[in-house]
């Protein structure tokens, strides 16, 4: 395509955020990932250093929040796609994972318990929009449905 780069690349920003993150928090970072429309950004951490990422009483997150002036959320990272999308659902029971490959790009299903729908959507479908900006960067995900 076009004018299209690659999304697996990490930005002269990217590694500033990740670089601010890793010095405020001492948490590992593999990504920090900007959702310019929303004002937030995600950062990537792995499973054992999302506590310490957070911080007591969340004060790690508050505080990138203000330096930043950016939400600031964190999120367990996983190599695997399937493991990622349930780390992108937190308390969400996920029964299935599909992905698509067409013509159109990637698009992952996620199949959830019919009363946690909203919950997987998220309010304005913000966590949907969050799912769909992180596996887009790592996994070229174009569409993420939620079923």
């Amino acid at each position: 395509m076009a004018g299209s780069q690659r999304n697996d690349r990490i930005s002269l920003e990217e590694l500033r955020y990740i670089s601010l993150f890793q010095d405020l928090t001492g948490a590992m970072a593999y990504r920090a990932i900007e959702d310019e429309e929303g004002g937030r950004i995600f950062y990537l951490v792995d499973k054992k250093d999302v506590g310490k990422a957070i911080g007591r009483d969340g004060r790690n997150v508050k505080m990138l929040a203000k330096l930043l002036n950016k939400e600031v959320e964190i999120v367990s990272y996983s190599e695997d796609l399937r493991t990622m999308v349930e780390n992108l659902f937190p308390g969400v029971t996920i029964i299935k994972v599909d992905v698509s490959d067409s013509g159109d790009g990637k698009t992952v299903y996620v199949k959830v318990k019919e009363d946690e729908k909203g919950k997987a959507i998220g309010r304005d479908g913000r966590k949907a929009k969050r799912a769909r900006i992180i596996l887009n960067k790592l996994f070229s995900v174009e569409k993420v449905i939620i079923r």
